[in-house]
């Protein structure tokens, strides 16, 4: 039946390895990046956070903001897994005089259509996945130049009906196919000076999610991101942009080989673990914005440097390892972990694209359009 296909791809979308006693996490779909200009950064905007994207990256950011802010993305994601997802973002931001900022954004994901065939062969039509979270975000600045952001969402996941479950006994479910929850994220935006921005995000905390009645519960995806960005250069015509970030999944820490490694090196592989990002963001005259990034997961196989090694295998590499040991550049260089897009901009109206298509192991294509006005 093609929903297990369906229930697979999301799963593999989490881009995570664990050990098979550790629980994978429940609504992947909230670490996939929203947004053209973060995913041409390589994901990292923790530490920009300047627009109603702020409502999923970093909450903290809407308290730094002077005016309301309405963004929108679409994208056909990942077609050479499943040519009928498609990832959606809307993002509201709204100023409130002396009391912070209020947002609202909503995040849609659906595999599309599923048909539904039974074990002799007979098809019983077909139904539309899809995943939602939506909510409310809050931030203020609790000094000149700091502030802190909240952002609540509701979350539902639907994989299931319930006429496929009573048409088909063998699935062995008797209630269940859908699975909803709430989550909260935190953050804090410091801006010491114009030329430097920190950015710390915790997100999806809140309780598991299940998707069978009385079934085991899955944690969500509970994530922490760092980020910096730094202007080393500014003018009426041009401007540069870096922007390092570090994100770290929560969810089974520690877990690995925890009876032979040291504490060192556990918290070694826990940093490796990790996925890295680095955007560069060239501007011209507030105009036209060409992006570069570069993302690592290497548990994930994604992104990175990517080595054929004489078995024909392929291996995903950090790029410090790469360049300190020389056994991981035993190989054959087959790729390296880059995003990129552009964006041009007029008189509060925003246009972006974003591609993220070779940080992934297979052949897609990944294009994410936005569209945002400030006023």
């Amino acid at each position: 039946m093609n929903w297990r296909k369906g229930i697979s791809i999301l799963a593999l979308l989490g881009s995570l390895v664990y050990a098979q006693e550790v629980k994978s996490p429940g609504a992947v779909f909230l670490m996939i990046w929203p947004g053209s200009r973060p995913t041409s950064l390589g994901g990292a905007f923790t530490a920009i956070a300047n627009d109603a994207l702020a409502t999923y990256y970093n909450p903290a950011g809407l308290g730094f903001m002077d005016s309301t802010d309405i963004s929108l993305m679409h994208c056909n994601w990942l077609p050479g897994l499943w040519k009928d997802m498609y990832y959606e973002f809307l993002g509201i931001a709204r100023p409130i005089e002396k009391r912070g900022t209020i947002g609202f954004s909503v995040i849609y994901l659906t595999t599309g259509k599923t048909p539904v065939t039974n074990s002799q062969g007979v098809n019983l039509g077909e139904y539309t996945t899809f995943d939602i979270a939506l909510g409310p975000s809050y931030g203020f600045k609790v000094f000149k130049n700091m502030s802190i952001g909240l952002t609540a969402k509701f979350i539902y996941s639907f994989l299931i009906p319930q006429w496929v479950i009573k048409k088909m006994p063998e699935l062995g479910i008797e209630k269940g196919g859908t699975g909803k929850t709430w989550a909260a994220d935190l953050g804090v935006l410091y801006k010491p000076s114009p030329q430097l921005s920190l950015g710390m995000a915790l997100q999806n905390i809140g309780p598991g999610i299940s998707y069978v009645e009385g079934g085991e519960t899955d944690p969500l995806p509970r994530m922490l991101r760092l980020g910096l960005k730094y202007r080393p250069f500014h003018s009426r015509t041009f401007s540069l942009l870096l922007i390092p970030e570090i994100t770290k999944v929560l969810v089974g820490m520690f877990y690995h080989k925890p009876d032979t490694f040291t504490t060192w090196e556990k918290w070694r592989y826990e940093l490796e673990e990790a996925w890295k990002s680095i955007g560069v963001e060239f501007g011209y005259l507030n105009l036209l914005m060409i992006r570069l990034g570069y993302f690592e997961d290497v548990t994930g196989y994604r992104g990175g440097i990517v080595i054929k090694r004489e078995d024909h295998t392929k291996e995903h590499v950090g790029i410090i390892n790469y360049i300190l040991d020389k056994e991981k550049r035993r190989g054959e260089f087959s790729g390296i972990g880059l995003t990129f897009g552009a964006g041009i901009g007029w008189r509060g109206l925003h246009f972006d694209v974003g591609i993220d298509q070779f940080i992934y192991d297979f052949d897609t294509k990944n294009y994410k359009l936005s569209l945002s006005y400030s006023f």
